[in-house]
């Protein structure tokens, strides 16, 4: 069983005053893939500058925060976005989905380093919020199955991402549903 978050992470929406950072977020987690067996999921430039700005005027990009007692300032733990209604990305499936119930797709997460537990606490705000949600991640990115599975995700199939300019286009997809 997972260990409740500290009292004092929350999650909120992320402002444009967060741009940079959640930039710098993405750049550490595409640092920590590559040293990870992981160089292709998301390449040298995933998400681009204006697929964050787009999930913050969309109001969908969401930061894991905490406030650091010893500086009194708030600490960016990670970034991730919550994308509503149905993705098209998710229609077609090699596999199943648990059921074709109204859900939220989990995209893009990333934490900064700075602390432990970070994609577990996301993805557990998610659930709870949200209770029925997808998402998807890199055959290579084994950290990622590892804390969807740990989180009661099941694995439900492949999914086939638009064409874009790297990687391969294939992705394990994962559903929870409580």
């Amino acid at each position: 069983m997972q260990q409740e978050a500290p009292s004092n992470r929350h999650v909120r929406h992320a402002t444009r005053a967060d741009y940079d950072s959640i930039l710098k977020i993405y750049a550490h987690a595409r640092d920590v893939m590559k040293r990870n067996g992981n160089p292709s999921q998301w390449g040298d430039i995933y998400p681009l500058a204006s697929d964050v700005l787009h999930d913050i005027e969309l109001n969908r990009s969401m930061l894991l925060v905490d406030d650091d007692s010893q500086n009194g300032v708030e600490r960016l733990l990670g970034v991730f976005a919550i994308c509503k209604g149905s993705d098209p990305t998710y229609a077609s499936i090699d596999g199943a989905w648990l059921d074709d119930d109204p859900y939220v797709a989990f995209h893009r997460v990333a934490s900064s380093g700075l602390a432990r537990h970070t994609a577990h606490d996301m993805i557990d705000w998610a659930v709870r919020h949200y209770r029925n949600v997808r998402a998807d991640t890199h055959e290579n990115n084994l950290a990622m199955q590892h804390i969807f599975e740990s989180s009661g995700f099941a694995r439900c199939g492949i999914i086939t991402l638009p064409p874009r300019e790297i990687g391969i286009r294939e992705r394990i997809a994962f559903q929870r549903h409580i």
